[in-house]
């Protein structure tokens, strides 16, 4: 990573606090309170021994500094953790925001834009470069203040008392963060390195973990292994990069900051000595002078060791911004956002006419393509694998940009509003996701205000009921990640029910029978046949069977519409579908 660029994540790193500016100000003040109160510590402390040991004072008449000395330590105390708190609020609140920036501009890019990347990656993204920013906002920002302010109090503190101590001390600070910024020159670049490591292998193993089955029937188990361990040692060794820098950058730190208070220490000695003469304007090196110095000195340094110490969390924050930044600022080709609303309750007609169906990235994935999909009709969508079929629902869906013309009841997708537009569609999947804590919360996505007798509506006719009735806490039992603790048929049937329990006006069905066994299958095209007669629907499908009730049948490949017609006339003019059909009734 060049310098420039470095700078220019540096930047946008800190236009981020903007979001938590009172916060970072509380905290900055808070530090300052705590700097203050490090000098009047420092002050008494140096009075009372000097009275102590040279003016012979009755230790009892030393009970009130005694005392101001304590609840000095106290405030401190308090003060530290005060501010402790606030930072990580500050931290916790620019998390959160840019979180919900980059899962807005998730939702933004849609599925088609999003599939391009690991799921993995994304985790890593979303999670882990999000939270590896905290202690930079936390920690680092109000600390850069702090190692300006305070050491600055302490020489005030310092002067009136013995100039040399504090030209002493201004002297040696400047080298500390002048070395530091040489060892961490290349710090960020080997975090940068470090998160691409770790994105690439959460990616590499997720996909591996998913197709596990796959692998071990062609005997590629073995051969992955070594693959998932090979992208291990890399980040290991990429790990190991960052704490050699972090320990070396500490360990400048802490030898020039020792040095410099040894001189303080050395240049006092020597004036109690007698060979040094000079720094305390005329009137002797005082042992108050000397303590105060020698107390301050190490305090001196205190917010420079802390800078020093999270400058790892700076480097590891620029690391992170790299990709966040990039993410953020990449011009997404999604479609163009409309204002128009459809009128409520209206059945909705779809009409393409010379429609080109495009990627994120302006590449032609279909088309063209020419269509009529009437208000209520029911529609099959058939075609192997890669024919275009996703990308014709991804598009209907407002995900993808398209040319042409693609109208919604006489008006152009393009210049409907895509979130209202999206209101009144059900979409059911071949993956169902129940993200919800519980199996009633899944299904009351669709509507969260719906009544107790909707919600069982909804069951009844997904056959939800039919498994629900056997779970230890029902409809409200808890669901583990991925819809743990149901089978991908009972899964699917509650997705289901999440769509059936809104009405809505075009019904999108993508392969939702695949991967189910004979039964689930069966219940879940069931449900999903009644409903489809409730208004516009288009299935996508590999399965042919079943299909002689359905109003049309559309076949694609490579990208266009090859066939169009009902069941019968499909089957008498011996093309694709009647050749498909044919080939699956020889594998059945």
């Amino acid at each position: 990573m060049n310098k420039t660029r470095q700078q220019e994540l540096i930047r946008w790193l800190k236009q981020q606090s903007v979001i938590s500016r009172r916060w970072l100000m509380l905290s900055r003040l808070l530090g300052l309170i705590s700097g203050l109160l490090i000098v009047a510590q420092a002050w008494i402390l140096a009075q009372i021994l000097q009275h102590m040991i040279m003016d012979n004072i009755p230790r009892e008449a030393l009970l009130l500094p005694f005392i101001q000395l304590i609840l000095v330590f106290i405030v401190r105390a308090w003060v530290t953790w005060l501010r402790e708190k606030v930072g990580f609020h500050a931290g916790q609140y620019i998390r959160f925001a840019i979180r919900r920036r980059v899962l807005d501009r998730l939702q933004q890019a849609g599925p088609a834009w999003i599939q391009g990347k690991p799921t993995g990656s994304w985790a890593t993204l979303i999670l882990e470069q999000i939270d590896d920013m905290h202690d930079y906002y936390a920690r680092y920002l109000p600390q850069m203040a702090l190692a300006t302010f305070v050491p600055l109090l302490i020489v005030i503190a310092i002067f009136p008392s013995n100039w040399a101590a504090a030209l002493i001390l201004l002297g040696t600070a400047p080298l500390i963060p002048l070395f530091m910024a040489l060892v961490g020159m290349g710090a960020a670049d080997a975090n940068r390195r470090n998160f691409q490591a770790l994105a690439r292998l959460s990616g590499h193993f997720l996909d591996r973990l998913r197709g596990m089955e796959t692998l071990r029937i062609f005997g590629r188990g073995e051969a992955e292994i070594d693959n998932i361990r090979q992208a291990s040692q890399d980040f290991r060794q990429r790990t190991m990069e960052v704490l050699r820098l972090a320990f070396l950058s500490s360990g400048v730190l802490e030898f020039f900051a020792s040095l410099s208070i040894a001189l303080v220490a050395v240049y006092f000695g020597f004036s109690y000595l007698g060979e040094l003469n000079f720094g305390h304007y005329g009137a002797g090196v005082t042992l108050a002078a000397g303590f105060l110095a020698l107390i301050l000195a190490p305090e001196f340094f205190q917010p420079l060791r802390d800078l020093g110490t999270y400058y790892h969390a700076k480097a590891q924050a620029v690391g992170a911004a790299d990709s966040l930044k990039t993410f953020l600022e990449t011009p997404l080709a999604s479609p163009e956002r409309g204002e128009k609303q459809l009128p409520a309750q209206q059945a909705v007609s779809v009409t393409a006419r010379d429609l080109l169906i495009k990627s994120p990235d302006g590449k032609v994935l279909a088309g063209p393509l020419n269509f009529d999909l009437t208000a209520g009709q029911r529609v099959v969508l058939i075609g192997l694998s890669g024919s275009g079929k996703t990308s014709l629902l991804n598009v209907l869906t407002g995900f993808l940009p398209y040319e042409g013309s693609l109208q919604v009841n006489h008006t152009e997708l393009r210049e409907l509003d895509p979130d209202l537009w999206r209101q009144q569609l059900s979409w059911v999947g071949q993956n169902p996701q129940l993200p919800a804590a519980t199996l009633r919360e899944n299904v009351l996505l669709a509507k969260p205000d719906a009544t107790e007798a909707e919600l069982q509506s909804a069951l009844d006719r997904a056959w939800v009921s039919e498994f629900a009735t056997q779970l230890p806490q029902g409809i409200d039992t808890p669901l583990t990640d991925q819809a743990g603790g149901l089978s991908v048929g009972q899964a699917q049937r509650v997705a289901v029910a999440r769509a059936l329990l809104t009405p809505c006006q075009l019904l999108l069905l993508d392969e939702p029978s695949a991967s189910l066994d004979a039964h689930s299958e069966q219940r879940v095209m069931q449900a999903l046949n009644e409903a489809s007669r409730q208004q516009t629907t288009l299935l996508v499908t590999h399965q042919l069977e079943a299909l002689a009730d359905w109003d049309a049948i559309w076949v694609m490949q490579d990208g266009q519409l090859v066939e169009q017609g009902n069941f019968t006339t499909l089957t008498q003019n011996n093309g694709l579908f009647a050749s498909l059909l044919i080939h699956r009734q020889e594998e059945i």
